[in-house]
């Protein structure tokens, strides 16, 4: 079981990773664009579930670089990766932290990381 204190921590050893606060809830950017953040269900969303359970643990949606990554992400079908009809159209995922494991949420948030940063630091961060 993840945690957010742990997506924070993960996060942070990105290169020039920021924890900021948006909308009340923790985010995570690099050189100012965001490539993750704590993701609380709104009333519509909530309302969208009827009565199908709402997965009852924190939410983080992570950036990814495409719709095609996207579908190829939730094709995989790794346990505590979602999406809602919100996020219909939008590169992102959402990863339920009660369900997913570390290894798949590191990767999800390096994979949001490159998505967002510059092509300098990407290239530096693959290169070592």
């Amino acid at each position: 079981m993840a945690t957010l204190d742990d997506v924070s921590r993960l996060a942070a050893r990105l290169p020039e990773t920021t924890e900021i606060e948006r909308h009340g809830n923790r985010a995570w950017s690099v050189t100012g664009k965001v490539f993750a953040w704590e993701r609380p269900f709104s009333k519509a969303d909530l309302k969208r579930y009827g009565d199908a359970p709402v997965p009852p643990d924190p939410i983080v949606a992570t950036a990814v670089g495409d719709l095609a990554e996207k579908e190829a992400v939730l094709a995989a079908g790794t346990p505590g990766f979602f999406t809602i009809p919100h996020f219909d159209g939008y590169a992102a995922i959402l990863v339920e932290l009660g369900t997913v494991d570390h290894v798949a949420l590191e990767t999800a948030l390096v994979d949001a990381w490159l998505a967002k940063a510059p092509t300098r630091l990407t290239q530096a961060y693959l290169a070592g």
